[in-house]
């Protein structure tokens, strides 16, 4: 393997390792290369980050190699999280909130059941605001993965706790006006 294919794939490695960073000897056996050869040529990769300025750096720590942002760029990062999170809920995120919050621990399958549609993009939307997150995994064939509500849903909503909901309407007899109204009130806690 030529040493500029050796740079790519390594790049492409300590991409995929993500914040679990890039051990040597994992890099070693994935190029089945030599240690020494391998560890040079990620002091390189890290030394041309560095040297061209770019928004990405390559870093050791202990045996570890890991690509990340730098330090001086995370006002900007904050900024688009902060940003991220601002702004109202569609009506299909607001639903999906709903069951979620009603019905957790609940997988995206057991949602989509109840919604009648596909629920990815709301789901995306909710974790992205830090509303829902990863409950565990179903004991289900397949384990899927479970959602909850986040303490940021309680204080979002002024809530204590999840008993602070209000009850679930008996039967259909809830008319279209008042579940309008259901929805503008969580779009309206969530715009502040």
């Amino acid at each position: 393997m030529s040493n500029k294919d050796m740079l790519s794939v390594l790049e492409g490695l300590l991409f995929v390792c993500g914040d679990e960073g890039l051990a040597v000897p994992d890099a070693v056996k994935a190029l089945d290369g030599d240690a020494g050869e391998v560890k040079e040529a990620l002091l390189l990769l890290s030394s041309n980050y560095e040297n061209e300025e770019r928004g990405l750096q390559i870093k050791e720590f202990g045996d570890r190699f890991y690509m990340m942002t730098r330090k001086e760029h995370a006002p900007y990062f904050k900024k688009l999280i902060d940003q991220s999170r601002k702004g109202s809920l569609s009506q299909a995120s607001l639903e999906t909130l709903a069951i979620i919050a009603y019905q957790q621990p609940i997988t995206r399958v057991e949602i989509e059941e109840i919604r009648g549609v596909k629920s990815e993009k709301p789901m995306q939307t909710l974790i992205s605001k830090g509303l829902v997150q990863e409950a565990g995994r179903a004991q289900s064939t397949g384990r899927a993965i479970l959602y909850q509500t986040t303490q940021r849903f309680l204080d979002v909503f002024e809530l204590s706790s999840l008993e602070e909901l209000p009850p679930l309407p008996e039967g259909k007899e809830e008319s279209e006006e008042e579940a309008d109204l259901f929805f503008e009130s969580f779009e309206d806690t969530i715009k502040e």
